[in-house]
Parts: C-alpha cells; sequence; structure tokens
C-alpha cells in the first residue's frame, strides 16, 4: 500500500472542504498527521493533532468493552437478562432481553433517538434541558416506559437506548459511575491520557469546541448534545489516543484472547457489506473481514476510526459536520482498489 497515494487524497479533500479537525493515518513503517481547522475561532486557536475531540457514538465500543470485562470476571454472562441486571423497572419490556441483545442492537427495545426515524436530535432536550442529562439513569424518562419495537433478536436496529441500559448494567454490577470505571479500567489502563468524559461547560485546555454550521453563520454545540458523555456516546479523545486504544484492544490488553476475538466477531448484519459485533461495526468484502471500526455523529461532532486488516489505520476526528466520511470513504477507495 503506497499512503502516499492517501496522503495526497487526504491533502486535496482537506483544502477543497470546510474540514475541521485532524487526521492520522499509517501503519507500522509509516505515519502521516494532518489538521484542519479551529479548535477555538472566536480565539483563533487552530486544531492540532494533540486536540481532543467529542466523539459521540465511537464511544460506544467502551462500554462493550467494560461489559466484557465484567463477563470476562465472572460477575455476569453475555445471556444475563437484563431485569437480573438493573434495580430499574421496564413495564413495557421483554423479559427475555439479554446483554447479548443490547450489544448487538437486536434487543427491540424502544429508543430515546430513534436514528431511523427522527433528525433533530437538539429536539430532545426542549422538555428535558440538557444540562439535567448527568448520568445514565437520566436519559430513562425519554424511553423507560414505552413499548418494545420487536421481540429480542428478531433483527438489527441501531439503537442508543440499548447502550444507556448496558451503562445502567456497568453501573450496578462494578458499583462505580460508568465514566469512573471507563476512564479507570480503558483510559487509564493502556494509557490514553489525553481522554475522559469531559462536562461541556468544564472542558479541559485543548479540547475543540463543536461548530454547528448554519447559513453562513456558526454556533457551538453547548445547547445540543447531554452535558455529560456517557455509555452511548460523548466521550473526548484525541487521534494518538485512538491508535492507542485499538492497539491495546487488538493486543489483548483490554480483555484476554478469547473474549477480544468475541467483541470483534460479526453478531448481526446491516447489509451485505456492514457488520455488527460488539460496539464495534465490521466491513466485510467478498466474505472477508476489511476493517473494523467506529464512527460517530452528533451536532458538531463526526468521527470515524478504522484498522484495517491490512496493517493500515485511519483515525479521522471533527469539531463540524462536515466531510469526515467523505475522508474515509476516499481512504476506503483506494485501499480497496487491492481487494
Amino acid at each position: 500500500m503506497n499512503l502516499s497515494i492517501i496522503e495526497k487524497i487526504i491533502e486535496e479533500k482537506g483544502k477543497t472542504s470546510h474540514f475541521s479537525g485532524s487526521i492520522l493515518f499509517g501503519n507500522q513503517e509509516q505515519e502521516y498527521t494532518k489538521v484542519y481547522g479551529f479548535a477555538n475561532r472566536s480565539e483563533g486557536i487552530k486544531n492540532t493533532v494533540d486536540t481532543k475531540f467529542g466523539i459521540a457514538s465511537g464511544c460506544k465500543i467502551f462500554t462493550a468493552v467494560a461489559i466484557c470485562q465484567l463477563v470476562q470476571e465472572g460477575k455476569i454472562s453475555l445471556d444475563s437478562l437484563l431485569k437480573e441486571c438493573v434495580d430499574f423497572e421496564f413495564p413495557n419490556f421483554d423479559p427475555n432481553i439479554t446483554i447479548h441483545h443490547l450489544l448487538t442492537h437486536s434487543s427491540g427495545v424502544p429508543d430515546y433517538f430513534d436514528e431511523e426515524v427522527m433528525n433533530d436530535f437538539e429536539g430532545l432536550w426542549r422538555e428535558k434541558p440538557m444540562y439535567h442529562v448527568r448520568a445514565p439513569k437520566d436519559f430513562l424518562p425519554l424511553f423507560q416506559y414505552n413499548h418494545m419495537k420487536f421481540k429480542p433478536g428478531e433483527q438489527f436496529a441501531y439503537n442508543n437506548a440499548g447502550y444507556i441500559l448496558l451503562g445502567l448494567i456497568v453501573e450496578k454490577i462494578s458499583g462505580m459511575e460508568f465514566t469512573t470505571y471507563i476512564e479507570n479500567n480503558i483510559f487509564r489502563r493502556c494509557g490514553m491520557h489525553e481522554s475522559g468524559y469531559y462536562r461541556m461547560d468544564q472542558l479541559p485546555a485543548g479540547t475543540a469546541l463543536g461548530y454547528i454550521d448554519e447559513d453562513q453563520c456558526w454556533r457551538t454545540n453547548i445547547y445540543s448534545l447531554p452535558i455529560n458523555g456517557g455509555p452511548d456516546g460523548g466521550a473526548y479523545t484525541t487521534v494518538k489516543d485512538l491508535k492507542i486504544f485499538w492497539n491495546a484492544l487488538l493486543e489483548s490488553d483490554l480483555l484476554n484472547t478469547h473474549y477480544t476475538k468475541l467483541l470483534l466477531t460479526p453478531h448481526a448484519q446491516e447489509n451485505e457489506f456492514i457488520h455488527y459485533g460488539y460496539g464495534v461495526w465490521i466491513l466485510k468484502i467478498n466474505n472477508e473481514i476489511c476493517k473494523y471500526f467506529v464512527m460517530g455523529s452528533d451536532p458538531g461532532v463526526s468521527m470515524q476510526s478504522s484498522v484495517y486488516t491490512n496493517g493500515l489505520h485511519a483515525h479521522i476526528l471533527g469539531n463540524t459536520n462536515v466531510d469526515t466520511g467523505e475522508i474515509a470513504r476516499k481512504i476506503d477507495e483506494e485501499i480497496y482498489k487491492e481487494i
């Protein structure tokens, strides 16, 4: 693989688009970084390769790793029932929902934000202000008493509420706040020292503000997202820390070999090419796995982080909603020419 070709593709896209963010890609022999736009437009502070970005749903994989750690320790099993693992009541939920169902978006639980039919994420906070959403349990009023979408295991349907429930399980079984568990047992454990679940009104130095561009005007996303990230999204990290995370995961530093393989196994299928493991998307071409990846999008946030089976890795973090996916697609197109 000629990485200079990919570097040129990224440079051309960066110059001709409105992408704002940080990109790291390469393999064991070579590595490149590209940076565009501003972390703080008002102060003229540019993004750098060390800038921390929100990653929205990209952090569902952290929740999945946490659950698998607790399974590996024998505290729960993948077949454990939701009703056995939390103290909250869900009167209209199917009693047969398992942890496996929740991990694979096949539980059928009602979502608090159904991406199949909803597109106004900001609209969620009109009745429940986003500054009151600080922990997994704070999401419950948005879906706790709603009815099932389908029977557990019947189909794949991407579901944010399912990961909120997984976060509640982590808290119940570990006895720790969800974000504390992740920071201690994943971030600190593998050396992700520039990552965390920061309050949006207390962002540390070096963190990019998320920007929403509308009608030649812009605003930050501080009123568009929950004030604290959680099990389904909202952590902050850097492209360098994402590389560290993937290396730790693939080298079985976070889970043993068995559970690492299980997390990366295609358990559900969205279409002919896109599959889902535990908290991770999986691309298969000609029935062969080509890459593992996570992606996320919120108002003022967009990202995709990929590790390819040919040894390449590409991490793209943006603080707008512009062109992150397009850059990822261009990289894929160049790589897949060889398949």
